[in-house]
């Protein structure tokens, strides 16, 4: 039996370990014959995007072979598994393609008539007709449902939800009870408290936490993915809305506080995951800068790390480096839990047992 093998730190444990890798998959006992191609570093388990967008560009949905390139650029940089929160391409095809980064997709955004970003999700003209949406984007998903959980309400000037607190548990239950989970883009105060007593399971950016609903949130085990360095563009989205002046400052005040209010949660131990909010106005391939700002805000270098690996991939349903998993590492040369600037340089990345 021929295969490889590599000797290093295998991380999270930090033990000096030997891995072999047959069939793309990883072996603990010895392989007679195989080929060493790694005998010291430190072994990552595949870097995890949580919030990502393969297949969206400026303009809406990209061809295909661009959304190979947005995935590629991510495979680069370490990232081998994709939380891909909602694309108006069809990402299908990528996911047959062995030489790009596992993708989890969550269908297509739902929201309401003239509430999002054109050209980009499922525009819902009845609210009482989510449930129905929910349970449509189910069967296109990979067991994620993405909702908008408000927007700008161009008849209040602001930042509004978008659903009624009963329509969402019906829809919430829908999806839970086809075994889906949910989660929701937010980025204000309101939409908060309806999301989480409807039982979602994650909230993306959630720059409008409050001391209350972090601690629904931390009772609850609801996930959080801050987005930080997309959060960074909250200026310019409000410089941008001169016509709203209510949410221009609302944009602002919510920025001005984020690092405060994310710091709040991981102090709470609200389960938080660095996602980058590629496509659009983030360009992929930039997980390393969410890490080092999940860093920025509280994270210690191993909570940061582990956020965007090894605990983002358990929390995904995918296991680290152990027996029988897939062979996807990440080799650098230094631990990066102790400098997190050494991830912009692996030395090694492996994705189903292929070096790239």
């Amino acid at each position: 039996m021929t295969g490889l093998h590599l000797r290093g730190v295998v991380l999270p444990d930090g033990h000096e370990t030997d891995l072999w890798v047959v069939n793309g998959r990883i072996r603990t006992e010895r392989v007679f014959g195989a080929t060493t191609v790694v005998d010291r570093g430190y072994f990552v388990p595949g870097l995890v995007d949580a919030h990502c967008h393969v297949g969206l560009g400026a303009e809406g949905a990209v061809p295909l072979p661009e959304a190979v390139e947005q995935a590629r650029i991510d495979r680069d940089t370490g990232t081998l598994l994709i939380r891909d929160c909602g694309s108006p391409l069809d990402t299908r095809p990528l996911q047959e393609r062995l030489d790009l980064p596992r993708i989890v997709r969550a269908g297509r955004h739902i929201a309401r008539p003239k509430r999002y970003l054109r050209y980009l999700g499922v525009e819902v003209e009845r609210e009482s007709d989510l449930p129905t949406a929910v349970a449509e984007q189910i069967q296109y998903g990979d067991g994620w449902i993405k909702l908008v959980g408000d927007w700008i309400d161009r008849t209040t000037g602001d930042l509004e939800p978008l659903w009624s607190d009963d329509v969402l548990r019906d829809a919430i239950k829908v999806a839970h009870d086809a075994g889906a989970r949910v989660t929701a883009h937010v980025f204000g105060e309101a939409a908060l408290p309806g999301l989480l007593a409807a039982g979602i399971d994650c909230v993306e950016h959630g720059t409008g936490l409050t001391d209350d609903t972090i601690d629904l949130m931390a009772s609850a085990g609801t996930a959080l993915v801050p987005t930080l360095i997309n959060i960074e563009n909250f200026p310019g989205i409000a410089s941008d809305a001169g016509k709203y002046p209510a949410y221009q400052q609302h944009m602002r005040d919510l920025y001005s506080r984020s690092k405060r209010t994310i710091g709040a949660a991981i102090e709470a131990g609200v389960p938080v995951y660095a996602g980058t909010d590629a496509g659009g106005g983030i360009a992929h391939g930039r997980i390393v800068d969410e890490i080092e700002a999940l860093h920025g805000v509280g994270m210690t270098g191993h909570q940061a790390l582990a956020a965007a690996s090894w605990a983002a991939r358990a929390w995904l349903g995918h296991p680290g480096l152990v027996e029988g998993a897939a062979a996807d590492i990440v080799v650098y040369d230094d631990d990066p839990r102790t400098a997190l600037t050494t991830l912009r340089h692996p030395r090694l990345v492996m994705l189903r047992g292929r070096i790239h």
